[in-house]
């Protein structure tokens, strides 16, 4: 076995550990080896600073799993990039629960340069597509990556402007990066790959669409950008999710204005009326790509920690909790507490179940 071929099964064991995120592995790095973590024993990984339940899924990894994801990722030349490779954005470190691994296809080297992520609805209209479009063509020509999610809608126009330019465009996926979804973007997805973009994930090779996916999709591709412009969507919309990241993470907001009769241009205008900047065309974006983040408009919330008090934590009990609860009790607007349930899930204090949500933890 190389050195390169056991680091990535220690990497991938860490992954499929349940209850080990990053901050645990960050902590041990300043103290420890990483990969002596699994020569050590029950007692001596507690000594660690790990709990009870995750040194005992550490010692109960199932390499048999591990290498079967081995196989799948050396099979379909996918690259995974863990939380300490030189490929990973720094920017994306910043973020609350960064991914512990990214998976992979096509030119890495996007990851590091200056993007744009360009959301809306899944049923845009024709002006809206043909404005992404535009926008994407536009903005590659700037010398600026287009990155969106593959969606179709405005995600695909995005795309498809920026390959239209010749231009580098990055393909965030709520699937593992050999799935093709949605199907009919099967030949969007190759062109991406062909034309020297990029196609990254967070999820296992193989991992299908899944709705509770997506959220955490659009944490990364707000994580990776310099700014979010967002082109048509409802104020309900998934859309809102990326842009609340955006928020949170300091960074500039754009938003397309449209027709007062249009539904599809609710999200905008709600924007815009909280300080999102109107773009009519790509000079107002170029204008701000430079942006200092303490000129922000927003008021930045601070990420959930295990110390910190949260509304919606507070709001979710043992028993199931729907989301209507949680936010007739928060009194929060929808796109603020799915915001709030994805960070509190990735740090393990709630789970995610049929009907709603349950708190972690003993009673």
């Amino acid at each position: 076995m190389t050195q390169s071929t056991d680091k990535l099964m220690h990497w991938l064991a860490f992954y499929l550990c349940k209850g080990l995120g990053i901050k645990t592995l960050i902590t041990l790095a300043q103290t420890y080896p990483l990969e002596s973590l699994f020569s050590l024993s029950h007692q001596q990984l507690l000594e660690c600073g790990l709990n009870q339940r995750i040194a005992t899924n550490l010692l109960k990894t199932n390499w048999q799993q591990v290498e079967h994801y081995q196989q799948l990722i050396q099979n379909s030349d996918i690259q995974v990039i863990d939380y300490y490779h030189p490929n990973y954005p720094d920017n994306l470190k910043e973020i609350a629960s960064a991914p512990l691994l990214l998976f992979c296809r096509g030119d890495c080297d996007l990851l590091k340069s200056s993007q744009i992520a360009i959301v809306g609805s899944r049923n845009a209209t024709p002006i809206g597509l043909e404005t992404a479009a535009e926008f994407g063509h536009q903005l590659c020509l700037a010398g600026l990556t287009i990155t969106s999610g593959m969606a179709r809608g405005i995600d695909g126009a995005a795309h498809k402007g920026a390959l239209s330019a010749n231009g580098k465009t990055i393909a965030v996926l709520g699937t593992g990066v050999d799935v093709y979804y949605p199907k009919r973007h099967r030949l969007l997805t190759d062109q991406v790959l062909t034309q020297g973009g990029l196609l990254v994930s967070e999820f296992l090779p193989g991992t299908p669409a899944n709705a509770n996916n997506f959220p955490r999709r659009n944490r990364i591709i707000a994580g990776l950008s310099l700014g979010v412009m967002i082109v048509e969507a409802e104020i309900k919309s998934g859309s809102l999710i990326t842009v609340r990241y955006a928020i949170e993470q300091n960074k500039e907001v754009f938003a397309v204005p449209g027709s007062i009769k249009n539904p599809l241009a609710q999200a905008s205008h709600f924007l815009i009326k909280q300080g999102a900047k109107l773009v009519e065309n790509v000079s107002d974006i170029l204008d701000e790509v430079s942006f200092s983040p303490q000129s922000s408009l927003y008021n930045i919330e601070q990420p959930i920690s295990d110390q910190q008090s949260c509304p919606v934590f507070d709001s979710i009990g043992y028993e199931v909790t729907s989301i209507d609860d949680i936010v007739r009790r928060t009194q929060w607007p929808i796109d603020k507490v799915l915001t709030r349930l994805l960070d509190l899930e990735l740090v393990d204090r709630i789970e995610r179940v049929l009907d709603g949500y349950i708190r972690l933890g003993a009673k």
